[in-house]
């Protein structure tokens, strides 16, 4: 597309798009380092999209120029060939070349905090590409469908990041919903199956088990996902690796039947391969707020790789009501930590 031709319609009327974040069990596993050596144990991962949704929205900008605003970052302005995919926004900046955008200014506004290990940077891809997508749709016929989305999000993401990327948090965001991802060795097809395990009649009583808080300390997924890449390479814990991949099984099976108690007993075993793998995936406030869920007979987990960001917990119903206080009283004395609302988001990206 023309670039002109794209400012143009912007100054007609802005683009918007949409996508969901999400709280995580079995994750890792989507990283093709895992997956495709673990083939014969059927790795998977689930992930509950969060109506915690980032927004993206388009308008028009200096002619040759390129604008980024997001929450959380200061706002830049460069000319696009001068844009460094290693900036903070560099997966902004690499979405936009792709769509040879100039002339336009993208706003981003997420709901969820900045850096909370939800998958809000995939998020605001998924959305950013959705976004381009419906500008550039006479040019292409349609706009993308929510597979292509997802898949070239990521693509663009593992090109400029540096370290092996998974696919959950872009499947996440453009499907939304309870689903469970299996991943699969299918060169020239798809590599993964969808397995929802709940209908939409069934989110709202989900919810009601369940318990998220931001723990106030950015996460470094960086740090604790190359430790265990490289631990995984080394040929260490590969049964601990085998063990969480059937404990994700028992996850999938127990959250299927509404079974929360087995829901809390298979993410609280999940966290404690983990911490063997790496003690430290869970922060100081993390430790504190899995033992407080442990004591209310809840399994908490760490979002995406841990090492700050979010903490979310399951349980039966009675059991998820007694940790409100004890949770609320820990994050009290941490600066930004806090609870946060809890709602399924049935559809993705938008």
């Amino acid at each position: 597309m023309m670039t002109t031709h794209m400012q143009k319609m912007l100054e007609r009327a802005p683009v918007e798009a949409s996508a969901p974040c999400r709280i995580d069990a079995g994750g890792t596993v989507d990283l093709s380092t895992f997956h495709l050596p673990l083939q014969h144990l059927s790795p998977s991962t689930v992930n509950l999209a969060l109506d915690l949704r980032t927004r993206v929205i388009l308008k028009p900008f200096t002619a040759g120029k390129l604008k980024i605003s997001s929450k959380g970052f200061k706002s830049v302005a460069v000319s696009p060939e001068r844009a460094s995919f290693r900036h903070p926004l560099g997966l902004i900046f690499a979405v936009a070349a792709h769509f040879n955008a100039t002339g336009v200014h993208i706003h981003i506004d997420s709901a969820s905090p900045p850096k909370s290990a939800l998958g809000g940077s995939s998020a605001a891809a998924v959305a950013l590409v959705a976004a381009f997508s419906k500008l550039t749709a006479p040019d292409q016929k349609a706009p993308l469908s929510p597979r292509r989305i997802a898949l070239l999000a990521h693509a663009l993401e593992a090109g400029v990041a540096g370290v092996p990327c998974g696919l959950q948090d872009q499947l996440a965001a453009a499907f939304g919903g309870v689903n469970a991802w299996y991943w699969r060795a299918a060169p020239g097809k798809t590599g993964y199956r969808r397995v929802p395990l709940l209908s939409k009649k069934d989110f709202r009583i989900l919810e009601r088990h369940l318990l998220v808080c931001y723990g106030g300390r950015p996460h470094a997924s960086k740090d604790i996902n190359g430790r265990w890449v490289r631990q995984f390479l080394e040929g260490k814990h590969r049964a601990l690796w085998a063990a969480i991949i059937a404990n994700t099984h028992r996850l999938e099976k127990a959250v299927a039947e509404k079974d929360f108690e087995g829901c809390a007993r298979a993410v609280l075993e999940e966290t404690e391969l983990r911490m063997k793998l790496t003690p430290d995936v869970l922060d100081p406030a993390g430790k504190k707020l899995f033992r407080a869920a442990k004591e209310q007979g809840c399994g908490a987990r760490f979002t995406g790789a841990g090492g700050g960001g979010c903490v979310w917990a399951v349980g039966e119903k009675e059991c998820i009501e007694a940790l409100k206080d004890p949770w609320t009283k820990i994050l009290s004395k941490i600066k930004g930590a806090r609870i946060l609302p809890v709602a399924i988001a049935s559809k993705g990206v938008l």
